[in-house]
């Protein structure tokens, strides 16, 4: 009895978070990287991976543990969180209209494909490997 309590609290206390059964276990999403930062990435000679969005939006965090669990794997692959909630400059520079937002940018530099909302895994890998990372 006083365990089902617990895990009905537990599941209320998710929802009315936001969080989902990853969250509740901890799972990482990737770390923000200053805009100022990232930005200087570009035109290195690789393509970068923007994801843009914030840390309170629930499709945002489910994204950031898609991507810190790709970058575990793929340590050499440029792929930064750019927080939109705490730079909100950044997200009129890059003309962000919805979180979250994917920006992929080519090698040289130039913005090359745009995406709102979650990718799901098999469309992300789809991308990472049209666009050369």
């Amino acid at each position: 009895m006083k365990k089902n309590m617990i895990l009905a609290l537990l599941l209320t206390l998710s929802l009315t978070l936001g969080l989902d059964a990853g969250e509740m276990h901890g799972r990482p999403m990737l770390a923000q990287t200053p805009y100022a930062q990232a930005k200087t990435l570009l035109g290195k000679g690789k393509p970068v991976f923007f994801e843009v969005g914030s840390d309170t939006c629930r499709s945002c965090r489910k994204m950031g543990k898609k991507l810190y669990t790709l970058t575990e794997a793929h340590p050499d692959y440029v792929i930064k969180f750019i927080n939109v909630k705490e730079e909100r400059e950044a997200a009129i520079e890059m003309k962000i209209m919805m979180i979250p937002t994917q920006i992929i940018f080519d090698a040289s530099g130039k913005e090359v494909y745009r995406h709102v909302g979650v990718l799901e895994d098999d469309e992300l890998n789809g991308l990472l490997e049209k666009y050369g990372f």
